[in-house]
């Protein structure tokens, strides 16, 4: 899931200043979990923006903001909302808000801030679980990634700075290589521990990419 938070209103505003008739778009999937950009939150950034003396021309949640197609289809359904607003607020992700981007002639502006691919620990906590590296390192490490849980990304071990459990640059968070090692030794294969891994290539990692399937 991609993680992320709202802006902080004053910053939208600063975006949307000489832009008096706004349209608004969520995401269905992700802002939505991340109570940044669902049918809620867009109400009350109508009502906000309301208040600033903007027109809210129409609103609609894109199912889900990323799926270019999709998208299209939907938006073309507001074509006569679209017509009337001189700007677009976008309340998902930069990916979401940025395929929006390409589907109106109007200046698109994001609510929201991305921070990370991670996964919900409870309602409205997440934690960073996936750096996007390119080349998935989890075979090996008990499915736990040291490029996203180490603060050093190390593929070879643990940098000795670890103190009971934690990790030295950020003692909040556990060592990863501490978990590493407990899992791998839970499943009978802390032998592997010991195999060298080869210097990640950062070049599989290049941005930006793109994914034709099949080909």
């Amino acid at each position: 899931m991609i993680i992320s938070k709202q802006k902080p209103f004053e910053e939208i505003l600063n975006y949307l200043k000489g832009k008096d008739k706004i349209f608004i778009t969520g995401c269905s999937l992700c802002a939505t979990s991340c109570m940044t950009g669902g049918q809620q939150q867009i109400d009350e950034m109508k009502e906000k923006l309301e208040k600033q003396g903007k027109a809210v021309t129409g609103s609609v949640v894109l199912d889900p903001s990323c799926h270019k197609l999709q998208a299209r289809a939907t938006l073309r359904k507001q074509k006569a909302a679209l017509a009337e607003a001189d700007a677009l607020l976008c309340m998902a992700c930069g990916n979401g808000a940025q395929t929006v981007a390409n589907l109106v002639k109007i200046p698109v502006y994001p609510a929201n801030d991305t921070l990370f691919i991670g996964e919900i620990e409870r309602i409205g906590e997440f934690a960073e679980a996936c750096k996007v590296c390119g080349r998935c390192e989890l075979g090996w490490s008990a499915a736990i990634c040291p490029i996203t849980k180490c603060a050093k990304s190390l593929l070879n071990g643990p940098c000795g700075g670890a103190e009971n459990g934690k990790c030295e640059v950020n003692p909040q968070n556990d060592c990863a290589w501490v978990l590493i090692y407990n899992r791998l030794e839970e499943q009978n294969l802390l032998h592997t521990i010991l195999d060298i891994k080869d210097p990640k290539d950062y070049s599989k990692g290049a941005h930006p990419r793109k994914l034709a399937v099949g080909r």
